[in-house]
């Protein structure tokens, strides 16, 4: 309790200082609503938006691989690379009229003749909208991977409906195309194929698990063609994929890159994504022959 000559300093001082005590009073405000926020923060599992709260965090990490001291981390960049220097060009007609109508008449019927696969469940994720680490993804598709399946098309498509337990036993692609032209839906282009372990495209990755390398998986789009029988070997070339086998792929490759979009410089190929040095494919594969039918498809201008 204050003495009367300190409470009558006290009144002399607040008639004169009157802006110092609205500030005050304004700072004090300020830290209430502060505090009032903070805490809305930490007992929403979710914001409005549906990102992740500073609670959600720390209670579940991010993916389940990451720990506190990872929320403010960036995840590592992949090492120097030749940056990818696309075969195809842009090109606005098809000088094979023939080949036009050929295409158009496949597109329009595609759908029906591709056949959906029962894959497994281990064999494919799904696209992650934050790294390891907590940082923000786009999880659009943006680049398109070929493959080829070195053996024959029954193995592909029995590999894929098979469980694997083991991380590295479990593969997929989204699309494969048989050597008569036959479609094969592997997964849905929304979903995360583990078409490529190790692999960057043009210094991009994404690091899903702070223990590993990251991988192109979370935004590429895969899809392997069936090699020919002399090419069921490691040898660095074969005879080469089928005028069906390249119709198709054409036809395939033009619906995905209008659909997310991607440009045609972001078609390629798994050795050129592989950081390992391990893979070859697809080998023997003609540019050409697919520069042809984009152009005809009217994906390249």
């Amino acid at each position: 309790m204050l003495r009367p000559p300190e409470r009558k300093s006290f009144q002399r001082w607040r008639q004169e200082r009157p802006a110092l005590l609205v500030g005050l009073g304004l700072g004090g405000l300020g830290c209430l609503l502060g505090l009032i926020w903070l805490g809305r923060t930490i007992g929403e599992s979710t914001t409005s938006r549906g990102d992740p709260t500073l609670m959600s965090f720390l209670r579940d990490g991010v993916q389940g691989t990451s720990k506190a001291g990872d929320l403010f981390r960036r995840a590592p960049g992949p090492p120097p690379a030749e940056p990818w220097r696309s075969p195809l060009r842009r090109q606005c007609l098809s000088s094979d009229p023939a080949l036009k109508q050929r295409l158009k008449r496949l597109g329009a019927v595609l759908q029906q003749r591709t056949v959906q696969l029962p894959t497994d469940p281990t064999n494919f994720g799904e696209r992650f909208n934050q790294d390891a680490f907590g940082q923000p993804l786009d999880p659009t598709p943006r680049v398109i991977v070929l493959h080829e399946t070195v053996y024959g098309l029954t193995s592909a498509i029995n590999t894929f409906i098979t469980p694997h337990p083991r991380d590295e036993d479990q593969v997929s692609y989204h699309t494969l195309v048989g050597l008569q032209g036959e479609v094969v839906q592997v997964l849905d282009p929304v979903r995360r194929a583990f078409g490529a372990g190790n692999s960057a495209f043009n210094g991009q990755w994404v690091v899903t698990n702070p223990k590993l390398n990251g991988s192109v998986n979370n935004f590429a789009l895969h899809l392997s063609l069936e090699t020919p029988l002399d090419g069921e070997n490691d040898g660095p070339e074969h005879s080469g994929y089928t005028e069906a086998q390249l119709d198709a792929t054409a036809v395939v490759l033009a619906d995905w890159m209008k659909r997310f979009p991607i440009p045609p410089q972001s078609i390629t190929t798994h050795r050129a994504v592989d950081l390992g040095g391990e893979r070859q494919d697809p080998r023997s594969f003609d540019w050409s022959g697919l520069q042809e039918r984009l152009a005809a498809l009217g994906s390249l201008c």
